[in-house]
């Protein structure tokens, strides 16, 4: 689903009319997300704002490349998880196609796994969803402005990593792992089911079974005993660490 406003026009005014009067251009927000009911409530907040609009919405990553190339954005927010698409792939191709477009990822996931992950690719910020309606605008100021925005937890976090980034990476077989897989390996790690992970990503049983078997097989693991075993620990790694931010 792809929804566009024409991008403004350059406008002229009268001689007579104040240049402090004159209408500032607001800035225009590209809303990427699969459920509507996040789309109409992040333009409700965003519209809130005097110097905002929302240019255009997209929930697949192809309506998200045709939004981009339609609307003009001066900004992107958006969360991972799409219809079809993976966010990583949205961030990755914003940044070799709009160098200077900022993208806000706002998302559900758990950002003490993904965080650093989507900022390494060139995310311009991470926000989780229960962020508030000032937090949001905030980030999106912050990225706007050319900055990164991350929650106090995660920037501890990549503080604290600088100086061991490049043994953690040779390191954390995880890193092998597309953003979906990941995403599959944390729910795993939850305790969620195969049918339960399905439904919370909105694929098919049939692609979850896919992608548990390639997790398998970028981990090293034989057994489904053993990718079960292998994601509760990786998750209680990780919430640990997320703990010891906070």
């Amino acid at each position: 689903m792809l929804t566009t406003h024409a991008p403004a026009s350059s406008a002229t005014f009268p001689q007579d009319v104040p240049a402090a009067k004159r209408r500032t251009p607001r800035t225009r927000v590209l809303i990427i997300d699969s459920h509507p009911i996040v789309r109409a409530g992040l333009r409700q907040i965003i519209e809130s704002e005097e110097d905002m609009l929302v240019c255009a919405e997209a929930d697949t990553l192809a309506d998200a490349r045709s939004a981009i190339r339609a609307s003009g954005p001066d900004v992107i927010i958006a969360d991972i998880t799409l219809k079809r698409g993976d966010g990583m792939d949205l961030v990755r191709d914003v940044r070799a196609h709009h160098p200077q477009l900022p993208i806000l990822v706002l998302s559900g996931c758990d950002e003490a796994i993904y965080a650093e992950r989507l900022l390494s690719v060139g995310a311009s910020g991470y926000m989780t969803k229960q962020a508030s309606t000032a937090q949001i605008v905030i980030s999106l100021r912050q990225v706007i402005g050319g900055g990164i925005s991350v929650s106090e937890a995660v920037g501890d976090q990549m503080i604290r990593g600088m100086t061991s980034s490049v043994r953690r990476q040779a390191a954390n077989p995880v890193d092998r792992l597309s953003t979906r897989e990941v995403q599959v390996l944390h729910m795993i790690g939850r305790g969620m089911s195969t049918r339960e992970t399905a439904a919370s990503l909105n694929l098919s049983v049939k692609t979850i079974e896919s992608h548990r078997q390639r997790i398998k097989n970028k981990l090293n693991l034989q057994t489904g005993i053993q990718l079960v075993q292998y994601a509760i620990n990786w998750f209680a790694a990780a919430d640990g660490r997320a703990g010891a931010a906070a």
